[in-house]
């Protein structure tokens, strides 16, 4: 009846680069939108919860595990629409490799996502966090989500305009947690030169290296060169890359900071917020390049906001490691440090 093949028993772990984690009852790879359905189909008819995940590299799995039906989006599509020479339409299926829609896009001389580059993760998980780096946001270029909703068992088109984006959040992260199967994304990028200013430490490497008008391919050489040298590759170091978003805090918490810590880094958000690097009160708290014996979690040598496992025993190691730096920030600065990766199930 199910042309879906249904597998029983894995290892969360083998689907979180953090590799922690219980078990799932059971797990599917998805290729397609009619693998969807009928996975969707099998598990309600057990009346069993279904979560789909991409590559794992923003995802924190409980060690009680996930009794329900676990789907691995695979779902493979590259299109593009050439609008009008400048304005091009990308089209990624949810279980495209980020990194490589990116590549596609800049060997095609597309600018929109090249700062972008080397972000762990699937283009289907890519809108739940809103991934951004060094100036560049997905939010800014997302023009529509085709993605299957559980709650009226239809697939659906939504506007980005329509995902309650913020910094590193959605509607998918918060309010519709668990309602969405992303099939696929549609970005608008334009054919031509990136456009300045850039990010501080882009532009920091191009003035390095003397590179001027760059290409997308010249930017996201670049960044790959950054992040390469501070952040490790998660297939080879368990991690999930940046474990806080940089908090943003309001006017009167910001005089506080700077009256006892002048020379602490910030970038302003609007006339009253300011965002401070987590990477900075990580480090200030005293944990760059920390090996805590106790957890077998360690901080990166290079960026103290990358969490490392190097040889802890469960997930909750890892929530012990978490709440020793949480609790050393807000006891030094008053600032709460808010997680990114998600903790599932």
């Amino acid at each position: 009846m199910y042309s879906v093949q249904i597998v029983e028993n894995i290892e969360l772990k083998e689907h979180s680069t953090m590799r922690l984690g219980g078990k799932a009852r059971y797990a599917a790879e998805i290729t397609s939108r009619n693998d969807i359905t009928e996975a969707i189909a099998w598990a309600q008819s057990r009346q069993m919860p279904v979560l789909m995940v991409g590559g794992g590299s923003n995802i924190v799995w409980k060690d009680e595990g996930f009794d329900g039906l676990l789907l691995i989006n695979k779902i493979m599509r590259f299109e593009v629409f050439d609008e009008d020479g400048r304005n091009v339409y990308v089209t990624a299926g949810g279980g495209e490799n980020w990194d490589s829609v990116v590549a596609r896009a800049t060997q095609d001389s597309l600018t929109g996502i090249e700062a972008l580059s080397l972000i762990p993760g699937t283009a289907g998980a890519a809108p739940v966090q809103n991934i951004g780096a060094y100036g560049q946001e997905l939010s800014r270029v997302l023009t529509t989500i085709e993605a299957y909703d559980l709650q009226t068992g239809q697939f659906l088109t939504i506007r980005g305009e329509d995902c309650a984006f913020g910094y590193r959040t959605s509607r998918f992260k918060t309010a519709d947690r668990g309602r969405y199967l992303i099939s696929a994304i549609t970005l608008h990028l334009t054919r031509g030169l990136p456009e300045p200013p850039f990010y501080k430490a882009l532009q920091d490497y191009l003035d390095e290296h003397g590179l001027q008008n760059c290409t997308p391919q010249m930017i996201r050489d670049a960044v790959i060169a950054v992040r390469s040298a501070k952040l490790p590759d998660p297939a080879v170091v368990a991690n999930n890359g940046s474990f806080f978003a940089n908090p943003i805090i309001g006017e009167a918490a910001s005089v506080r900071l700077h009256d006892e810590y002048p020379e602490a880094p910030y970038w302003p958000v609007d006339d009253q917020h300011i965002k401070v690097p987590a990477a900075w009160l990580i480090e200030q708290a005293g944990f760059k390049g920390y090996h805590d014996t106790e957890t077998g979690m360690a901080t990166w040598e290079k960026q103290p906001l990358v969490f490392v496992n190097e040889h802890a025993r469960s997930t909750a190691d890892l929530l012990k490691f978490r709440q020793k730096i949480i609790d050393a920030v807000q006891t030094k600065f008053g600032i709460t440090l808010e997680q990114e990766p998600e903790l599932l199930p």
